[in-house]
C-alpha cells in the first residue's frame, strides 16, 4: 500500500467517521482511482471506523513539513 498525496486527494471530502466498507464504497461513487480502492482494500479491516486521514495515512504530510514560506506571496 503506497500513498501520495495525489491518491489520499481523493478521500479529503469523504463521510467521516467511516469504516474501510464505507471508504470503498465512497471512493468507486467518486470515481478515484484503482489505486486508491486497492490501497483501502488493503487497510485492516476491525469493524471500526476511521476518524481521518491521519487514522489510514499516518505519517500524512502536514503543512509546516514543507520549506514554504507563505509571507513571501
Amino acid at each position: 500500500m503506497v500513498w501520495t498525496l495525489e491518491l489520499i486527494h481523493f478521500l479529503e471530502d469523504a463521510p467521516w467517521p467511516a469504516n474501510r466498507d464505507e471508504l470503498i464504497d465512497y471512493s468507486i461513487r467518486t470515481g478515484a482511482p484503482n489505486q486508491v480502492v486497492q490501497n483501502l482494500q488493503e487497510l485492516d479491516d476491525e469493524g471500526e471506523d476511521y476518524e481521518g486521514l491521519e487514522d489510514i495515512w499516518p505519517d500524512i504530510p502536514q503543512k509546516d513539513d514543507f520549506l514554504f514560506n507563505e509571507d513571501e506571496y
